[in-house]
This record gives structure tokens, sequence and C-alpha cells, in this order.
């Protein structure tokens, strides 16, 4: 039954978007596109309407498993990538120089290969909002630990079919997100 709906309503956003010109343009998508914004759509209604949880990756952090370890991963997976650590945000220290307060753990982890990003750009310019690529570190009100990270399948598949070599190019970013996320959220060394 949910199956039916779901066709259902896409087909209806379909047709009624037809007449604004998405007729026009679905050949040029990337083939898996209805696929990513399907996928889209299940965890934006199972969130109850949070677009986070329908854009971005989310893995818990293995018991046992704290800040340094999870960053140590992270660095030690991006190794051979061409991805680069062009930044970190140490958020919960600044609040709590600011504040002089203890803060829950909140870091952010930002990575790039410039000549990716170039041709990324090139491609949209829009893309530029979504540069460098991001790795949350999250600490919840349990004490957990959570990395999240934009679902790049939507970088990837979600647009225009893209020229090579840059989707290639784009697929190797998402798998080396996916790799270093895996690695920070398990302990991979």
């Amino acid at each position: 039954m949910r199956n039916l709906l779901k066709a259902s309503v896409l087909g209806v956003a379909i047709m009624s978007l037809s007449g604004c010109g998405f007729l026009s343009i679905k050949d040029k998508l990337d083939p898996q596109a209805m696929d990513v914004y399907s996928g889209m759509y299940d965890r934006f209604v199972s969130s109850g309407g949070d677009l986070g949880a329908a854009t971005v990756w989310r893995m818990e952090v293995d018991k046992g498993l704290g800040p340094d370890d999870i960053k140590q991963s992270i660095e030690s997976a991006s190794v051979g990538t061409g991805l680069k650590n062009v930044g970190e945000m140490p958020l919960s220290k600044q609040l709590e120089l600011e504040t002089g307060k203890k803060q829950r753990y909140l870091m952010i982890y930002q990575y790039c290969s410039p000549s990716i990003a170039r041709q990324a750009v090139d491609f949209s310019p829009y893309f530029s909002a979504y540069l460098p690529c991001r790795i949350a570190v999250v600490e919840d009100k349990e004490g957990r630990y959570w990395l999240y990270g934009l679902n790049m399948d939507m970088f990837v598949h979600g647009g225009k079919n893209m020229p090579e070599p840059f989707k290639s190019n784009a697929q190797h970013v998402r798998d080396s997100m996916m790799k270093m996320m895996e690695a920070g959220a398990h302990g991979g060394f």
C-alpha cells in the first residue's frame, strides 16, 4: 500500500511538474536521479519532515571510541584519496570559550580536492555552496557520538548527467567521504 501511495504521489508530482518543464529535462537527468529523490522522500516522511534527515548521511560511532579516535580514523582513511584536510571547526571549544560553560562535543572536519572542486563549480556554480565536503562529529545528550555528512548520492546522481571525467571524480569523492565516515564511526586506522 505504501509503495502504491508513493508511486501515486510521484506520478501526480511528475504530471503537475510537466507544465513547469520537468518533462523537458527528464532525459538529461542521471539515470539514478529518481531513485535518489525517492529515497530522500522516504527519509523525509519517516523523519516527520526533517529536511536534514532526508539529505544527510548519519552514522553512530562505536562505543568506546572518542573524539581523538574518530579524528585519527578519519585522517587515516583520507590518505591516498586526494582529499585534503582544509580545515577544522572546533565549535564546542569555541562555545566553551564564549560562554565559560562545558559543551557537548561538536567538531566539523572539512576535506576538499581543489581540482575536483573546480570541475564541480565549472559544471554548476551552485555546487560551490557545498564546498568543502564536511564530516560533523556530534555528541548527543546521552553522550553518544554521531557522524553527519552530506548525502553525496545527491551530488553524483541527483541532477543532470555529469560528463566524464567529472562523473568518475565525483563518484570518487562520494566513495572517499563514505569510507572516511565509516572509518570514523568504527575505528579504522
